[in-house]
C-alpha cells in the first residue's frame, strides 16, 4: 500500500476527530460495501483515482445506462462540475445559479437542493455556469458541503438536509439569504464593496469556479478573474487566496497573490504596477497535503492577456505553483512555471500528488500539466524538482512598450506532452499537394518555437499575426483534467494540439468589444481581434495526433505510451483530398474525460462518424481492453464510485449526469432517476 494509501485508510478509522478530512486517497468502508469520491478530483491528491474493480475489461461492454438525472430544470448547459459521492449521496453543482443538488446514488431521484439568492454580483459574473464542484469534509460529527459561488459567497451545508450550517459565518444584509452558513468572501479581500453589487468595476472584479478545500480543518478558497482575453484597461484586483475556519467561517488568514512591499517578490512588479493591477486569481481547483498541513495552489496570469507592457517584471506570483501552510497562510515554496506571462498560459487544471520513487529514494511529489505542453515536477515537502527544469532563452517581443522574460523555464523530464512552437516541419505532409496548401496557409503568420510572442497590426514583419503553439487551448486544459495511478506512480495527461494567433491593437480600440469593461485606463494595446490559418478543407494544418493521452511513469520521467483519443473522424479519412492515403489514427481531436481503477484506465471518445464511446485500455500499455457506445460524449469530468457493493461509472453528459453500472447494480432495484 502507498503512503497515500496508509493515511486513507488511518483517517477513515479515525473520521469522528473534528474537522477531520476523509481520507486523502480511495476513502475505504471498512466492509468496502462503499467506496467514496471525495473531491471533484476524487481525493485531495486530486488523481482521479479510485481502487475499485468490480467492472473489468471482461465485463465492460455490459454497462447499462442505470439511471440519468437531467438538468434542464436548473438551465444546465455547460456540464463542468465532477460530483461527488458520500454517504450514499452524489453531490453536483448545476447550473447558472450553481444549484447545489443531492441526488441518491442508486436512483438518480433528487433528494435536496440548495440556490443562492440572486444578487447584482452574480448577474456580472462570467462563470456562472462553469461550477466545477464541491468539497465536503467532516465537521464536529457532521458531514458538510462547502461551496462557492459565482458571485463570490462562501456557503457551508448539511450533507443530510442541505440546510447552511448553523452557526457557521455571519449574515448577510441582503434580502433572501439565510441568517447562517454563509460567509461573504469580498468582506476580507480589503476593497471597498457593495454587497449586492459587488466591487465597482472601475476597481475590478473577481468570481469563482471551482470549489475550496479543506485542511485540517481550515478551509481555503480560491477564485476566479475576468478573462484576460476580454480586458482591455489595466487596473484589476488580485486573486488573493482566503481561508477560514471549517467550523466557524471565522476568517483566518489572507495571502497576497501580488506581493506587497516587504514581501517576497513584490520586486518582480516593476512600474508600481502591483498598487493597480490585478487578476493572478487561482481558478484551478486546488490540492493539498493533510500529513504536511500544505495546501497547493495554481495560479492563473496577471491583467490582461497577450500584453503586458503596463507590468514590466516576472510578475509573481502570476502562472506558478505556490506551497502554503494551511494554519497560517505562510508560503513553504513556489514555482513560477512561466515569467510575465503574455500567451494565456493560465494554470488550468488541479496539481496532482503522486508518492514515488527516484533512483531508489521514496519522493512525496507534486505534479502540474500545463497548456504548454510541459508537467513540472517536485518534491511537495520542499519545491525542488524531482528533474532539473532549465532557464533557456527565448523571443523578444516586437510589441512597443512590452518587456519580456529573456528566459523560461523548461524541464529536462518529463519530455513535452504536446507539440511546442511550429514550423514548416510539423504542417501537415498526407500528400505533397497538403503540404503546399499548408505552406501557403501559414505564409502571412510569424511562426517560431515554444514562448513565439504575439504581433501588433502594422507591425515591420508585415505579418497578419504571430502564431504560436500550444495555444491558450492547451496542451492541457479544464476540458481533459489529468489523472494518475497512485499504486504505480503513473501520470495521465490528455491534450489536444491547436495554437493561438491574437492581433494586438491600441487598447482604446479593443475596449469598444466589450459593454461591461473592468478598469479605467486604456492599455497600450490589447487583443483587437483573433485570427487563424485555419485548416485546409476541414484538415488541421499540424500533424497528428490532434489529441492523445500520454502515460508518465513519474519515478522516471519517461513515457510509457502516447494514446491517440478515439478515432480518425470520418470526414479526415474520408476526404478526397486524401484518396487513397492511410492516414492511420489521428485522434479525435478532443480532449479525454478520465478514470482510474484498479484495473484500467476509461476514458472518454468519439469515433469517426462521431458516435461517443466509453472506451478501456491498459494502465501501462495503453493497449485497448474494451469499448462500449453510450448516449452522449462526457465532458469535463467523468467519476466513478461504489455504492451497496456495486461499482458505477458517472458521465458528465453537458445538462445531465448519466450512470453506468453492471447489470446486478439496476436489478437490485435501482435506476430510472430523471
Amino acid at each position: 500500500m502507498t503512503h497515500l494509501g496508509k493515511i486513507a485508510v488511518t483517517r477513515r478509522l479515525f473520521a469522528g476527530v473534528t474537522a477531520l478530512l476523509f481520507a486523502c486517497v480511495g476513502s475505504f468502508s471498512l466492509a468496502q460495501d462503499s467506496v467514496e469520491w471525495l473531491t471533484l478530483g476524487s481525493d485531495y491528491a486530486h488523481t482521479r483515482y479510485l481502487p475499485v474493480d468490480e467492472i473489468t475489461p471482461e465485463n465492460f461492454n455490459e454497462l447499462e445506462e442505470a439511471w440519468i438525472w437531467d438538468g434542464a430544470s436548473f438551465n444546465a448547459a455547460s456540464g463542468r462540475s465532477t460530483p461527488s459521492y458520500v454517504d450514499g449521496k452524489i453531490i453536483t453543482v448545476v447550473g447558472p445559479r450553481r444549484y447545489v443538488v443531492a441526488l441518491d446514488a442508486k436512483t438518480g431521484e433528487t433528494i435536496w437542493s440548495y440556490v443562492e439568492p440572486k444578487t447584482g454580483r452574480w448577474e456580472y459574473s462570467m462563470r456562472k455556469d462553469y461550477g466545477k464542484g464541491v468539497t465536503i469534509a467532516e465537521v464536529n460529527g457532521r458531514k458538510v458541503v462547502y461551496i462557492t459561488s459565482p458571485a463570490f459567497f462562501l456557503t457551508a451545508l448539511d450533507l443530510e438536509t442541505g440546510i447552511p450550517l448553523q452557526g457557521f459565518g455571519k449574515p448577510v444584509p441582503i434580502a433572501g439569504f439565510p441568517q447562517t452558513g454563509v460567509v461573504d468572501l469580498l468582506a476580507d479581500l480589503g476593497h471597498p464593496y457593495d454587497p449586492d453589487e459587488g466591487i465597482p468595476l472601475e476597481t475590478g472584479y473577481i468570481t469563482s469556479s471551482s470549489p475550496p478545500i479543506v485542511v485540517n480543518g481550515t478551509i481555503i478558497v480560491g477564485n476566479s478573474a475576468e478573462q484576460g482575453y476580454n480586458q482591455s484597461r489595466i487596473e484589476n484586483i488580485p486573486g488573493d487566496i482566503l481561508a477560514y475556519d471549517a467550523a466557524t467561517g471565522d476568517f483566518k488568514w489572507k495571502f497576497n497573490v501580488i506581493p506587497r512591499p516587504g514581501e517576497y517578490g513584490h520586486e518582480t512588479w516593476e512600474n508600481d504596477a502591483w498598487q493597480w493591477t490585478g487578476d493572478v486569481s487561482s481558478w484551478a481547483p486546488l490540492s493539498a497535503d493533510q500529513d504536511l498541513n500544505l495546501v497547493y495552489i495554481p495560479t492563473n496570469s496577471a491583467t490582461i492577456d497577450f500584453y503586458g507592457g503596463f507590468r514590466p517584471g516576472d510578475n509573481l506570483f502570476a502562472a506558478s505553483l505556490i506551497a502554503l501552510d494551511a494554519d497560517s497562510g505562510r508560503r513553504a515554496w513556489h514555482f513560477q512555471m512561466v515569467h510575465h506571462d503574455i500567451w494565456n498560459y493560465d494554470t488550468p487544471t488541479a496539481p496532482i500528488l503522486l508518492d514515488v520513487n527516484i533512483d531508489g529514494r521514496d519522493v512525496p511529489a507534486i505534479m502540474q500539466a500545463t497548456k504548454q505542453g510541459f508537467v513540472y515536477a517536485f518534491n511537495r515537502e520542499t519545491g525542488e524538482p524531482l528533474w532539473p527544469i532549465v532557464e533557456r532563452p527565448v523571443p523578444v517581443s516586437r510589441v512597443p512598450g512590452e518587456k519580456l522574460a529573456t528566459t523560461q523555464p523548461f524541464p529536462t523530464r518529463p519530455e513535452p506532452f504536446d507539440l511546442q512552437g511550429l514550423s514548416i516541419d510539423d504542417l501537415v505532409d498526407f500528400t505533397p499537394e497538403l503540404r503546399r496548401l499548408a505552406i501557403e496557409a501559414v505564409a502571412e503568420f510569424q511562426l517560431g518555437p515554444l514562448f513565439n510572442p504575439p504581433l501588433h497590426y502594422d507591425n515591420e514583419l508585415g505579418k497578419t499575426a504571430a502564431l504560436w503553439c500550444p495555444g491558450g487551448g492547451g496542451g492541457a486544459n479544464i476540458t481533459g483534467p489529468a489523472a494518475a495511478d497512485p499504486e504505480a506512480g503513473i501520470l495521465y495527461v490528455t491534450s489536444s494540439t491547436g495554437c493561438t494567433a491574437r492581433v494586438l491593437g491600441p487598447g482604446a480600440e479593443a475596449d469598444l468589444r466589450w459593454e461591461l469593461p473592468t478598469g479605467t485606463t486604456f492599455a497600450d494595446y490589447a487583443v483587437v481581434r483573433s485570427t487563424s490559418p485555419g485548416r485546409i478543407q476541414g484538415i488541421p494544418i499540424t500533424k497528428p495526433p490532434y489529441s492523445r493521452i500520454q502515460a508518465i511513469d513519474m519515478n522516471t520521467g519517461d513515457t510509457l505510451f502516447t494514446l491517440p483519443i478515439g478515432e480518425t473522424p470520418d470526414s479526415i479519412a474520408n476526404h478526397p483530398l486524401l484518396a487513397g492515403v492511410d492516414v492511420g489514427n489521428t485522434g479525435s481531436g478532443a480532449k479525454a474525460a478520465m478514470v482510474v481503477t484498479k484495473n484500467m484506465l476509461i476514458y472518454s471518445g468519439s469515433i469517426g462518424d462521431g458516435t461517443p464511446y466509453l472506451f478501456a485500455v491498459d494502465k501501462m500499455t495503453g493497449e485497448e481492453l474494451a469499448r462500449l457506445e453510450v448516449s452522449a460524449l462526457s465532458r469535463y469530468g467523468m467519476m466513478t464510485y461504489q455504492h451497496q457493493g456495486h461499482q458505477y461509472v458517472m458521465l458528465q453528459t453537458g445538462p445531465t449526469l448519466t450512470a453506468m453500472a453492471l447489470p446486478a447494480a439496476i436489478d437490485q432495484g435501482g435506476g430510472g432517476g430523471h
